[in-house]
């Protein structure tokens, strides 16, 4: 391991289009979509799926949805990563620059910002901000950064530190987030995590015979959990809504943003926000723990379009708690995180 004054830090999200124009919007989903770690499918069927169906289709729709959340400083999820990058700085005396999955800045930029800091820079270490692995999110994040890493030849040692879904300083920022919402009167909590497709789970499965095969697989300890997104979201919300003193009838899972008509893992968000209300569930907490940074998916497609199904399938209130963001408990939790993998 280098001497602390030759690390730098790299807090790495998922990105977003430079601005709300159409064309923009077509670029960083394109970019997106065209990840094999995403949308798994050959590369010439992918392409024509995506380039000539999906992104012309959805560019301008995802274009008003982005311009309905945006803010005067810019996307909502850069402006809040580099937020946090400044609040880690604080409390670091090792540089920390941020990158991108999609978009800018690339983890290039954020390399040579590092380099232009020290010359003689001997480990950087990357911080992908996905609590849960999955190869649409943690694995794609860690797999280009490691692929630009090796395409610029830097000498510096390139050190990524692993999903954190379970990590007792982030569980705990998460449930004093929450905490404060409970005050107010409410009949369910619902943790809508972002749902990937049953293919994924399956492909992740290393022993190819436990993840959606065996019963209650999630709770059945095997080595497939080290990569199975399903059940680590499972035990953050079991973790989060233990610390909370959750009754376990006042909680639950669902799984949000589906793309295309196959099936993805279960229950869906969007059916989950109309039936809860006929099960007199009609004051409603939504917490959304696959994201550390509010964004299109938590602003727009959670608290205006799911606000919007579950009011209108009955519900009496709805509120969407804010994810992690810049809560000083998640910015401790950042720091002490990437301390602990410097002193090993």
């Amino acid at each position: 391991m280098a001497a602390k004054s030759d690390v730098g830090i790299v807090l790495m999200n998922l990105g977003s289009p430079d601005s709300t124009a159409v064309p923009d919007v077509k670029r960083y989903l394109i970019e997106f979509l065209m990840d094999k770690r995403v949308i798994d499918y050959p590369w010439l069927f992918r392409k024509i799926l995506i380039e000539g169906i999906i992104v012309p289709r959805r560019a301008p729709k995802s274009a008003e949805a982005y311009a309905s959340i945006w803010w005067e400083e810019g996307s909502p999820l850069i402006v809040l990563t580099k937020q946090l990058q400044k609040a880690v700085q604080n409390d670091m005396e090792i540089p920390v620059q941020i990158a991108m999955r999609y978009g800018n800045p690339s983890p290039e930029v954020a390399y040579n910002n590092l380099l232009k800091e020290n010359p003689n820079l001997k480990e950087v270490i990357v911080l992908p901000l996905y609590p849960h692995y999955a190869m649409s999110s943690y694995e794609t994040a860690a797999v280009y950064a490691e692929e630009v890493y090796k395409k610029k030849k830097y000498k510096f040692k390139l050190s990524i530190i692993p999903p954190f879904y379970d990590e007792p300083d982030y569980i705990n920022a998460m449930a004093e987030s929450m905490r404060p919402y409970l005050q107010q009167d409410y009949d369910y909590v619902l943790f809508s995590y972002h749902g990937v497709p049953e293919r994924h789970i399956y492909k992740g499965d290393i022993t190819g015979a436990h993840c959606l095969k065996v019963n209650d697989c999630c709770h059945v300890a095997s080595p497939a959990h080290k990569y199975c997104y399903r059940h680590q979201v499972t035990v953050t919300a079991e973790l989060v809504a233990r610390q909370l003193g959750l009754p376990r009838e006042k909680w639950g899972i669902s799984f949000q943003s589906r793309l295309g008509r196959e099936e993805w893992i279960k229950p869906y968000t969007a059916n989950v926000l109309e039936t809860l209300p006929s099960e007199g569930k009609k004051r409603l907490l939504v917490v959304c723990p696959a994201f550390v940074s509010d964004c299109l998916e938590t602003l727009e497609e959670i608290a205006v379009e799911g606000k919007h199904t579950f009011l209108n399938s009955g519900g009496e209130s709805f509120t969407m708690i804010p994810c992690l963001n810049i809560h000083p408990l998640w910015v401790k939790a950042v720091v002490k995180y990437c301390e602990q993998i410097i002193a090993q």
